[in-house]
């Protein structure tokens, strides 16, 4: 066999090529480990709350835009990480496991390289219970990886992954290695973070959002950060200014892309680098590109993020400092039209999602309570213009320990798939673990 019909997969599994660009990597058969769930009470609670994982070791879920809950509802998909006291450099592995909801019980299905603090292993469910996308290292760059829960076969392709389309036509993403550019807990981690890996200033012209069909394996370039630059209304207002893509999302109906586009350059103080997140929209194949904010000012400097599709996949939600100075929630459709503030009383913050019959937003926010650190979930009745705090459950105070907030352990909350429970991080013990707060009752 020759050397490029054979690698290792990060963790070391035999990776061998079936076809250019495609590799079956070859896995043991995964151990199931029973527990029990355990019912956590907190002062003051407004619903019932589960922890799901074992106190084995430190556990987080994805993102508050990507679903931890099997299409059936039947599984959740989970990343062990094995430390949580330093950050990840190139070649620590993390575990992906999946914990079967009926049995209550856990197996790890796959190892890979390629996790942070913020996003974890960046693992997404295909369109059934029997897939799951990761990332790994694989021939010299971090990769799809599909893993078949039915037959323990795995396969990595061509490009890499932040979300998978929802009929698994394909994954889409920024390359993974450039994400420690803008910030730290994301993507492949560095070797050595005083040598991250960086564009040259501008936008580029031949770097941006990669597609790979998982067909035929063919990566495309869809678009570049140069086309995201040319609809953005206004010019950067320095001019040491570098683009970068961040999350990049597909609507429910798989119609539609979101995109996060970030703008580094420093900050009017001189001091720093500030992000600036911009939201554009795209079609799959990267046509139609849309600015979503063209009406609104400043361009620069308008606070908050983190964009969200509603489950109708036309409109989204995001949080904006609007002109009092103030974070509001906003929603507009994906071409900028139909914008409004969501709420007049009710502040804006946090990691925002709405559910399906738009009545309600949960988001997160993070205190502090004499010498430990609190996260919270909060409930938005939007048409009232109201809000609740569900729960409040401690979590790790990384400033005692920690000059970066990348340590941070912020809640994500995200919706199950039917839309009355909802899943958080925090650490009561000081070790990272899930929670599923049931809001049946509230909803």
């Amino acid at each position: 066999m020759k050397r490029r019909d054979f690698l290792k997969t990060s963790a070391g599994f035999a990776a061998i090529a079936v076809m250019p660009g495609i590799w079956n990597i070859k896995i043991s058969e995964p151990q199931e480990k029973r527990f029990s769930f355990k019912p956590y009470k907190v002062k003051n609670a407004l619903a019932p709350i589960l922890q799901v994982t074992p106190e084995d070791g430190f556990y987080l879920h994805t993102y508050y835009d990507v679903c931890p809950w099997s299409p059936s509802q039947k599984f959740m998909v989970v990343t062990k990480i094995p430390f949580q006291d330093r950050l990840p450099v190139f070649g620590d592995l993390c575990e992906i496991c999946v914990i079967d909801l009926e049995k209550e019980s856990i197996r790890t299905v796959y190892k890979t390289k390629s996790w942070g603090f913020q996003t974890a292993s960046n693992v997404n469910w295909g369109a059934t219970d029997q897939h799951l996308f990761c990332n790994d290292f694989i021939g010299g760059e971090t990769v799809a990886v599909r893993i078949d829960l039915e037959t323990n076969e795995v396969k990595a392709f061509a490009g890499p992954m932040y979300h998978v389309a929802p009929d698994e036509s394909c994954v889409v993403s920024f390359p993974q290695e450039l994400w420690s550019a803008t910030q730290l807990g994301l993507g492949t981690p560095p070797e050595d973070y005083s040598k991250v890996k960086k564009l040259p200033p501008g936008a580029a012209k031949d770097e941006g959002i990669w597609r790979t069909d998982l067909k035929t394996n063919t990566k495309k370039l869809i678009v570049t950060l140069a086309d995201a630059a040319a609809v953005v209304p206004e010019m950067p207002p320095r001019p040491d200014y570098t683009y970068y893509f961040w999350h990049t999302k597909f609507n429910k109906q798989g119609t539609r892309l979101c995109q996060v586009l970030r703008c580094i350059f420093t900050d009017f103080s001189g001091e720093a680098n500030d992000r600036n997140p911009l939201t554009l929209t795209f079609n799959p194949d990267g046509s139609n590109i849309k600015f979503c904010l063209p009406d609104f000012r400043p361009v620069w400097g308008n606070g908050g993020g983190h964009p969200n599709f509603l489950p109708n996949g036309d409109y989204l939600v995001r949080v904006l400092k609007f002109e009092d100075g103030k974070n509001y929630f906003a929603t507009f459709r994906y071409d900028g039209a139909d914008f409004k503030k969501l709420c007049k009383k009710v502040k804006g913050g946090g990691h925002p999602s709405i559910e399906e019959k738009e009545k309600y937003l949960v988001t997160d926010s993070n205190t502090n309570s004499e010498n430990s650190k609190i996260v919270n979930l909060h409930l938005v009745d939007i048409n009232a213009d109201e809000e609740q705090i569900v729960c409040s459950l401690p979590t790790i105070r990384w400033e005692d320990k920690h000059t970066d907030n990348v340590y941070r352990v912020d809640g994500h909350p995200t919706w199950s798939r039917d839309y009355k429970k909802v899943c958080l991080q925090a650490a009561p013990r000081g070790a990272r673990q899930l929670f599923v707060i049931d809001l049946s009752g509230l909803v």
